[in-house]
């Protein structure tokens, strides 16, 4: 397992949840939820959370259909990364399958007593949490980074 702390992103249409982990990739929490309707703002705020935060690498959720296929959002996904990867080289971006996280985290809150309407600006900050713990538990597992590499088209 590689030491450094890494940073979690969830995109969604409306909100970006961002999630980091500690130095040791044990304990992943989450950092903040970021408007995500002015595209060029949240990248510069997610910008500025990388520069803050320097992490080893960003993991990006990658939303797949149940069986495993892309649609409409994961293009919509891969193109945001695609500007936001080349905003942050040589921080590395990864993108890894999120399928069921936002459902997984909605879940979690309600158990919690967490409201719905409160649950909202919230709900994609803890989705970032378990594409993360996700992805650290990957690497744990497989001794190589999680997901895919996302080039730098330059």
């Amino acid at each position: 397992m590689r030491r450094g702390r890494r940073l979690a992103i969830d995109v969604g249409d409306a909100r970006i949840g961002v999630a980091s982990c500690d130095p040791d990739g044990i304990l992943a929490t989450p950092v903040e939820t970021v408007p995500g309707r002015d595209i060029p703002a949240a990248q510069r705020r997610l910008k500025q959370l990388v520069e803050e935060y320097e992490p080893i690498e960003v993991v990006v959720g990658l939303p797949r259909s149940l069986q495993g296929g892309e649609g409409p959002a994961a293009a919509k996904v891969r193109a945001f990364v695609q500007v936001f990867a080349g905003a942050i080289a040589p921080v590395p971006v990864r993108l890894v399958d999120e399928r069921m996280t936002t459902v997984t985290a909605g879940q979690s809150l309600r158990a919690s007593g967490v409201t719905s309407k409160k649950g909202r600006s919230v709900i994609d900050q803890a989705a970032a949490v378990i594409i993360l713990q996700q992805a650290l538990e990957s690497e744990r597992v497989s001794g190589r980074s999680p997901g895919e590499g996302v080039e730098v088209v330059i």
